[in-house]
């Protein structure tokens, strides 16, 4: 499983994941400011599931046919830096399916669409 961090994901979390074995690349560091379309292309090409605080993907997915491997939108508030990834290391430990999907973590709840890949 490898997984591709959008701008927006906290450095802070990329690193716990990265250090943690996780096949990982942030966007910040290898292509700073690319659009999100670039990185939806970037994923399927890779085959990295999108980890993001922005909601413009659910958009690229069900409106105009991106189908990545995966994305995680972290819709959370008043969170530190580096709960997004042990929110993400338990979400896989509870084992929810994510290939495929496209889920929304919210500090409350989690809920997932299926990404049709056909």
């Amino acid at each position: 499983m490898k997984f591709l961090a959008d701008e927006n994901f906290p450095i802070t979390s990329f690193r716990i994941l990265q250090t943690a074995g996780y096949d990982i690349k942030h966007v910040a560091f290898d292509m700073p400011s690319i659009a999100d379309v670039d990185i939806a292309e970037l994923a399927i090409a890779e085959q990295r599931i999108i980890l993001t605080f922005d909601g413009d993907y659910g958009t690229l997915i069900f409106k105009f046919g991106y189908r990545p491997p995966g994305v995680i939108y972290f819709r959370l508030v008043n969170i530190t830096a580096d709960e997004p990834a042990y929110i993400l290391i338990n979400i896989l430990k509870e084992g929810y399916l994510i290939d495929n999907m496209h889920t929304v973590v919210e500090n409350d709840k989690i809920r997932q669409r299926r990404i049709s890949q056909g």
